[in-house]
């Protein structure tokens, strides 16, 4: 019977090609997956523990900590005090001090070099024999000046610069020129994701980023014979409560374990991926299957009545399963180890810079590979194997496909029914509940209600086709009425056919009306609450502008109003409270704040405005006092002046002037300042703005519409790859629409016979077959357009209590843009079966059994 089996599965072999096509997508995902996140993680932790090389002990500074009070307790960082003492201790041999921070370059032009996040500046710090052994010069030397500094070698070959040029470095503050001292290699993580790296002189690292005198973090190297463990147990007695020491083994183990938890969010993406594509080749494996089955009904039946069990004959057909199981886990893992080599060049062509080293392929992931492909078509095929053992050995005697009746379609339908009522319940029951908790239960509702639409497909194909029927039949003729006929024939198969493009549509759909309509609100609130012509910040949201870029822009000519946002919080009534510091003056004229009551007015007078939200929860009205500590730790009274409405991501709850809080803190953070121009936005007005802070590469000059482009880069990045995944759904359905109609043409080859023997000419013939493609897909297609729009209606219902303002939006386009190409995949495939129908031989044909 193996041989049998085996003889089988080669006898179809363009229908195996595309049953191993479907499996092979999913299981490379899989396998691609886990064999690039395997490679990187272990690059990144070799890489990781190479930067740890020499280094005993490393001891970290929090900074300052705060006590119940709110008040600052301890050290801002590791002073030179803290510095001798470990360097006094018995085995230790030397003893560094670290500092860093953001850092920008700028090209010839001006403009940013890298990627904001990941530009750094640091202190070099001469160990040994005046060398960092961080850093390999490959020009020059490091910084030992304070106007010096040196670059990193990607860097410095970006912005053309060599040793003894002028370079325009940029921290939080105003551009400084710095002499070009040297060009080093390194492995800094920050310049292997495609940034770049500053050294200063200490002293000036130290006013940059601490304070003179004070470090983030100390390298302790020991004397040979001193064990790591020995030095840490004599360090941490002189260390402070807000200060950590670990091993530089341990840290190095702890930057792997961090290295591979940030590596999780990309590996679950493309394990969602690759789990939707094995869910939707499943539709396929089940077709194919039930499609042979059903073809060799004669052959099956001989073979029972020559002897053979059911068992053997379900064998038999498993035993097809298995091998084209194993055959597409062979191919999956193979092109999943090109798909791991495929992403790390896309990244490396984004510029950054991903650790070199060998590809590693795991026994886990050979053994995932096996054990997926194997599974995933064995459980397809269980079905169509179990039909094969009830084919009675009369059966041999006719010449019937034995086509399924309506009443073996009776429990399908209630079963489908029960869930698709169940899931629809479980999607309501989410909406009435609200929140995370309801948006869970409309998760699990949504998958038993596309679960149970899966099921009745077959009942809803008759009606939704039936429905078109005239139309086609208007249109295009016999051809038209004939396709919408072959449509329903077999519901089962048209079912299935249909299911994987309805699934892809259902995520891609309900995703889509998600994101433009969130996309639409985030707009909302963010520019029609926004009167500034320019929001001033760092670039990349790299961090704290300088108080001088505030002060800077007010004394430029042609700046009409500037106000700084300071982040900050205090002490109210006891608990910690966000707040933001504004300009009161021109607060009113760069955002739209809708005051409810009391008025802005009272911010001047040192009195707080409080969003309507908090208001209404900790019961405060205007005139209300409130017992404030502030950042230093000083007490007030300070009156509610004003109510207002609140603005998500542009104000904290709690509103006040900029100058109190100057006055109450040492440090503030101003992540942006907002900007009127005179005349209004222009691109020369930008250029004015853009001058007054000299050319700045590290401050970003923000138009309202660069803002709205920022806020909807995510969303629209999410939609790209939901783009990708109905790529793939489309791929997969194009295979099942060739499989399910070669059957068809396969099964009505007498018919097709006659239908020439009356006149329906081959070009006729071509059109019955595509349009049928095209119904089919359209169905499938269609169906899950309606799914996705409710489930994003039941979604956003559960977000509008949280985003004033939000309303569905359809995007017709983008529907019609799916619908469009779900029509080309009907077309597409149906290009060989309708060129094999039509090129039936009349004759031969009408005498086909």
């Amino acid at each position: 019977m193996f041989r049998t089996a085996l003889r089988n599965v080669l006898a179809h072999k363009a229908r195996l090609l595309m049953t191993v096509l479907a499996v092979t997508l999913g299981v490379a995902f899989v396998s691609g997956t886990l064999v690039f996140t395997d490679t990187l993680k272990k690059s990144l932790s070799g890489q990781s523990a190479k930067s740890y090389e020499g280094i005993a002990v490393s001891v970290t500074s929090y900074g300052q900590g705060r006590n119940e009070q709110g008040e600052k307790e301890g050290e801002p960082g590791l002073g030179q005090q803290t510095l001798d003492k470990i360097k006094a201790l018995p085995g230790v041999d030397t003893v560094s001090g670290r500092v860093s921070g953001f850092a920008g370059v700028g090209d010839e032009s001006g403009k940013l070099i890298g990627s904001g996040w990941s530009n750094q500046g640091a202190n070099y710090t001469p160990v040994k024999d005046g060398k960092d052994p961080r850093y390999a010069f490959a020009q020059g030397a490091g910084p030992a000046k304070a106007d010096e500094v040196a670059l990193d070698k990607a860097t410095a070959d970006k912005g053309n610069y060599k040793v003894g040029d002028k370079v325009r470095v940029a921290t939080n503050g105003p551009v400084k020129e710095y002499s070009l001292a040297g060009v080093f290699t390194t492995e800094d993580g920050a310049v292997q994701a495609g940034g770049s790296l500053v050294l200063f002189e200490t002293k000036v690292a130290q006013e940059l980023y601490l304070k003179p005198g004070y470090f983030q973090e100390l390298s302790v190297g020991a004397k040979n014979g001193t064990s790591a463990d020995k030095l840490l147990a004599d360090i941490k007695p002189l260390l402070d409560k807000n200060t950590k020491a670990q091993t530089g083994a341990a840290l190095a183990a702890e930057q792997a374990k961090q290295i591979e938890k940030g590596l999780s969010n990309l590996s679950t993406m493309l394990l969602v991926f690759a789990g939707i594509s094995l869910f939707v080749g499943i539709f396929l494996i089940y077709n194919t299957f039930t499609m042979l089955v059903t073809q060799r009904t004669k052959e099956l039946a001989l073979l029972r009545a020559v002897g053979a069990n059911r068992g053997q004959v379900m064998r038999s057909v498993l035993s097809e399963a298995l091998v084209v199981g194993v055959l597409s886990a062979a191919v999956g893992l193979v092109s999943g180890i090109g798909l791991a080599i495929g992403i790390r060049s896309v990244i490396g062509s984004l510029g950054a810079k991903l650790p070199g080293g060998a590809l590693v392929i795991a026994p886990g992931t050979v053994t995932a590979a096996l054990v997926i492909g194997v599974v995933v078509t064995t459980v397809a095929a269980v079905l169509p194997a179990w039909r094969t053992g009830r084919i009675a050995p009369v059966a041999a005697m006719g010449s019937a496909h034995l086509p399924a009746t309506s009443k073996s379609l009776l429990v399908r339908n209630i079963l489908g029914s029960i869930i698709s009522l169940g899931g629809i319940g479980l999607v309501f029951l989410g909406v009435s509940t609200g929140g995370n908790s309801g948006r869970m239960t409309m998760g699990g509702g949504a998958f038993f209600m596309l679960i149970g639409m899966i099921v009745l497909l077959p009942l809803l194909s008759k009606p939704v086709i039936g429905a078109v029927r005239p139309l086609l039949q208007k249109v295009f003729g016999v051809p038209g009425k004939l396709a919408a006929q072959n449509a329903v024939r077999n519901p089962r198969r048209t079912a299935v056919t249909a299911a994987s493009l309805a699934i892809g549509l259902t995520l891609v759909t309900t995703l889509s009306v998600l994101g433009i309509t969130v996309g639409k609100v985030v707009d909302r609130m963010s520019t029609e609450k926004l009167k500034a012509d320019y929001r001033v910040s760092m670039s990349s949201d790299a961090g704290s502008l300088d108080k001088s870029v505030a002060e800077t822009l007010s004394k430029a000519p042609g700046i009409k109003a500037v106000s700084p946002q300071t982040a900050g919080y205090f002490l109210v009534d006891g608990d910690f409270r966000a707040a933001s510091g504004v300009n009161p003056a021109t607060i009113g004229q760069l955002l739209n704040v809708e005051v409810l009551s009391g008025s802005l007015d009272s911010l001047g007078k040192g009195e707080v405005a409080v969003a309507e939200k908090t208001a209404k929860k900790q019961n405060f009205t205007v005139g209300t006092p409130l017992k404030v500590k502030y950042d230093d730790g000083q007490e007030a009274s300070v009156k509610v002046g004003a109510i207002f409405k609140d603005m998500e991501g542009l104000l904290s709850p709690y509103v006040i002037d900029n100058k109190i809080l100057t006055e109450h803190s040492e440090e503030m953070y101003i992540p942006e300042v907002y900007v009127n121009v005179d005349g209004g936005a222009s691109k020369a007005a930008q250029q004015k703005v853009v001058d007054a802070l000299g050319k700045n590469p590290a401050i970003t000059v923000a138009t309202q519409q660069d803002m709205r482009n920022e806020m909807g880069g995510m969303i629209n990045t999410m939609l790209n790859i939901m783009y990708g995944l109905l790529g793939m759904a489309l791929v997969i359905s194009v295979l099942g629409v060739v499989n399910t109609l070669a059957m068809s043409v396969f099964e009505r080859t007498q018919e097709i016979g006659m239908l020439r023997a009356i006149g329906l000419d081959r070009s006729r013939v071509k059109n019955m077959i595509r349009l049928e493609a095209v119904v089919i897909s359209l169905f499938g297609a269609a169906l899950g357009v309606v799914i996705g729009i409710f489930l994003a209606w039941a979604v956003g219902s559960t977000l509008a209590e949280a985003m004033p303002g939000y309303a569905l939006i359809l995007p017709w386009d983008r529907i019609g843009i799916f619908l469009l190409l779900a029509a080309v995949v009907g077309v597409l495939a149906a290009m060989w079966p309708a060129r094999s129908a039509a090129r039936l031989n009349m004759l031969t044909a009408i005498k086909t059994e």
